[in-house]
């Protein structure tokens, strides 16, 4: 099995206090920041950052449906790390500023891939798929706080 990862980041128009307390606040504007290709969204324990629980399916192909229960840390100062429970996916928030009133977003998800030929496709095709997806939600990010 190889190792998966996925990155994407973007620029945005606001304060990295500002989006990080957006993409922490599980209970409230994360569920409206996720665009289609997420479902049943259930925020089970906490809410806000640290200690939150929350649950989600990630349709990444027309195929392949993910069944997440995301544990979530806050190891450093404007970053979150949510750790499924369910797989070895792990997806690391980072936002830091990027010069006045900018923050730089970076999103980071690793996960052990299929071994053989699957995992070759997967390896090639997968940080692409997940790199749209989260281009997506970093958009939604950027029109949610730069207003």
């Amino acid at each position: 099995m190889a190792q998966v990862e996925a990155t994407t980041e973007r620029i945005i128009a606001a304060d990295a206090e500002t989006v990080f307390d957006t993409l922490a606040d599980y209970s409230g504007a994360r569920e409206k920041l996720l665009p289609e290709h997420f479902s049943e969204y259930e925020v089970r324990e906490g809410g806000d950052g640290e200690g939150t629980l929350v649950h989600w399916k990630l349709q990444a192909t027309s195929k392949r449906v993910r069944d997440c229960l995301l544990e979530v840390t806050e190891p450093t100062d404007g970053q979150l790390v949510e750790k499924d429970r369910n797989s070895s996916m792990v997806t690391t928030w980072t936002v830091t500023p990027a010069g006045e009133g900018k923050s730089k977003a970076v999103v980071s998800t690793v996960w052990n891939g299929a071994g053989g030929i699957g995992g070759f496709f997967e390896k090639t095709f997968a940080p692409k798929g997940l790199g749209r997806i989260y281009d997506a939600l970093l958009a939604n990010l950027a029109a949610q706080v730069e207003k």
